[in-house]
This record gives structure tokens, sequence and C-alpha cells, in this order.
């Protein structure tokens, strides 16, 4: 069975099949030693090499991909590399031979919790995609008197930055004083969305953690800054809801 290129690229976490389609053009792809165009298709006993360097067998890579959870700290960006010299979600991975590992979504720096990795680009493309639907949970501390009206208007939906934004699920979960503990579902997880919205309620969130991506929760064995290799029964369930 043959791929596209660019689509066997992405699998590996060299980047989105748009960037890559620009990498093929620009001369950086070879199949079987000559110069890959755009729209190329390749097999498993193809050779396929990215400025030099070969890429490893797909039939290995699809049977050998890894998927980890990280514990990410607050205080930690979630791109490769900063112009500020601070530390990022890629600091403590552990490294690859081959490829590179691809985050399954992101964190705001001042969010901690649960942060997926994988050596599958596809796969997390597929994860990410807006149409896939998979579940976020968080745990959200929250400054201020929280109302019945205020917890149903956010259930309703409201409109934040010209998106209809809303969770399908809140629960108290205690706190003391003016500090009380939610944990909020949604679906999709736009840039500071869990925040935007308890602010659209005049409600100040003062932490924020990740606890549940899809099927997969933080286990309390993983310490903030660590990380931990997921089974492959774990792995699977991530392809299950992904596909």
């Amino acid at each position: 069975m043959s791929e596209k290129l660019q689509k066997i690229l992405a699998r590996a976490g060299f980047g989105s099949r748009r960037e890559l389609e620009r990498w093929i053009a620009a001369g950086r792809v070879k199949v079987n030693g000559q110069i890959a165009i755009v729209g190329d298709r390749v097999s498993d006993s193809d050779k396929v090499t990215v400025d030099g360097k070969r890429l490893a067998p797909q039939q290995k890579r699809r049977d050998s991909r890894r998927v980890i959870l990280y514990n990410k700290p607050e205080d930690e960006i979630s791109t490769r590399k900063d112009t500020e010299g601070r530390p990022t979600v890629f600091d403590k991975l552990p490294p690859l031979k081959h490829g590179r590992w691809v985050s399954i979504g992101r964190l705001d720096i001042n969010t901690s919790g649960l942060l997926l990795f994988t050596t599958d680009g596809e796969l997390a493309n597929r994860l990410t995609h807006p149409r896939s639907r998979i579940e976020r949970e968080y745990a959200v501390r929250v400054m201020g008197e929280v109302s019945p009206e205020m917890v149903q208007a956010m259930h309703a939906g409201v409109v934040i930055d010209d998106h209809l934004c809303r969770f399908t699920d809140v629960q108290h979960y205690g706190g003391e004083g003016i500090n009380q503990w939610y944990h909020v579902v949604l679906m999709e997880g736009r840039n500071r969305e869990v925040r935007k919205l308890w602010e659209s309620q005049g409600l100040k969130v003062s932490r924020l953690k990740r606890v549940r991506f899809g099927p997969i929760f933080i286990p309390s064995s993983v310490k903030r800054g660590q990380f931990q290799e997921l089974a492959k029964t774990e792995v699977d369930k991530l392809v299950k809801v992904a596909s």
C-alpha cells in the first residue's frame, strides 16, 4: 500500500503536511535517491531521506508508535525553543534516535498538568483537529462567588472571540472561602478558553490544571516535571478515539 509522501513525513513528526509540501518543493526530500516532487506516493519498500537523513521504514514506524504523558509545571512554555530562554515542555523528554516528539495540543505558560507527546505526527494531528471532538477535563480554582446561573450560562455557551464556547460538564469539588475548586469539561480547548469562560462571568481563575485528555487521565504517581510512557493498551485507546 502506498501513501502520499507528505503524509508519511507528517506521521514522522517533521511538521504539518502544508509545511512539508514546501520542503519537498525545495528539494529537501529524496525517494530512492531521486529528488521528490509534491504528490509522490511511497510504500514500505521505498527509501526516504530528509536533508540526507534516512527515515525509518514505514512499517517499523507504525509498529513502534510511542506516546508519553508529561505532567507540565507552570512557567514552562509549549514550544520547542524560546527566544527568551525560558524552559520548554520539550526540555525533559527522552531523546529519540529517529524522528522527534510531537505535542498533542498545548497548554499555556500558566496552566499545568497533562500533556501528551507522540512519535506519530499524523496521530497528533487527528487528536487535536476540531472535528475529533475529544474531551479535555480541567481542575480549576476560581476566585469569587459562583451562582447556579453562571454555571448554566457556561453550559449553554458564551460567544468569545466570535466562537461559541461552552463547558459540557461543570462539577463543584469543594474549597475554602472565596477560592472554590471545579472540574470542567470541554470538547475543543481553544487558546485560554477555560479562563475566558469563567472571566465572562466576572470570575478569576487562580489555578488551572488539565487532568484528562480523552480516555487518558493523569496518574498521581507522575509528579510535576515527570513523564511516563503509555502502555500499548492506552495508546490503542487514543488511536481508537482519533479514528
